[in-house]
């Protein structure tokens, strides 16, 4: 640990950090800046550098579950227990939208993409893609995507997340995992509004990471097993490296390296032929 920053009464529930716009390099002295959402429903950006907190927004009605930056670093997407979505701006503080489309469902995951597309995923397996002009303050509903699974599962205290993610490989798919009928991950066609293939997994997943480097996926299972799948087919390598749920994949920009958490373990995965 090299730096800390201050806390709070209240927990974070889920932090990224700000992207540098593709081709423009940190200068000397500048601070680099991560948004966190906390409990109490706020939204709080911090400067690593200086560690104190420049900025506190009040978007949410209830605790936060996922937070983003949209790839310029302009905006700040973030996501409620109770379904709600909120873009805020950081220059001046103020939540420019409020999305209800997901409402009653706690949001899983929020993920933006450098041609102004946004996907946003709740725990009741239902996606939204979303197109935005941030410049002129647009925010269009695209596609709307929902998962079949059974009803009333017996024998789990809960059920595994929904999770989604753009390819970046494949231009205009997204794959999902998440409970349902099959354990399976789905890559879905934003433009023929079907799926295109399935890969079958061994159980149902608990963290998603695509890499950027390579036509290849992480994902974390429930019983420790973190399992590296080519795409859109290939034999997967299966590793055991920790003592409980996997419940965090994430890939370095570089595709090269790998972070993994579980309950009381984070690991640092090299990939060399990525």
């Amino acid at each position: 640990v090299t730096r800390s920053l201050p806390i709070s009464l209240q927990s974070c529930q889920c932090l990224a950090w700000k992207p540098r716009p593709a081709g423009v390099w940190r200068r000397p002295g500048e601070s680099q800046h991560v948004v966190a959402g906390y409990s109490d429903g706020t939204v709080r950006v911090f400067s690593v550098s200086r560690t104190e907190m420049e900025l506190k927004m009040h978007p949410h009605a209830a605790a936060l579950t996922a937070v983003t930056y949209s790839t310029d670093g302009e905006m700040i997407l973030s996501g409620g227990k109770d379904g709600i979505v909120a873009v805020s701006s950081p220059r001046t503080g103020m939540t420019i939208h409020v999305l209800a489309d997901h409402k009653g469902s706690p949001i899983t995951v929020l993920q933006c993409t450098r041609k102004q597309l946004w996907l946003a995923a709740s725990s009741d397996r239902r996606v939204s893609v979303w197109g935005s002009d941030w410049l002129q303050d647009k925010c269009e509903l695209l596609d709307w995507l929902s998962f079949p699974a059974p009803a009333g599962p017996e024998g789990l205290d809960s059920l595994p997340p929904s999770l989604a993610a753009f390819c970046p490989w494949e231009h205009g798919v997204l794959v999902y995992v998440g409970f349902g009928l099959q354990k399976e991950a789905l890559f879905y066609s934003l433009r023929k509004k079907q799926v295109l293939r399935k890969i079958s997994l061994p159980a149902f997943a608990t963290s998603l990471s695509l890499s950027p480097a390579a036509p290849f996926m992480a994902l974390g299972f429930g019983d420790r097993l973190l399992r590296l799948q080519p795409c859109p087919a290939g034999a997967p390598q299966d590793y055991a490296g920790h003592d409980d749920s996997v419940h965090l994949c994430r890939f370095a920009p570089s595709g090269r390296r790998l972070l993994t958490a579980s309950h009381s373990a984070v690991l640092v995965w090299e990939l060399p032929g990525a």
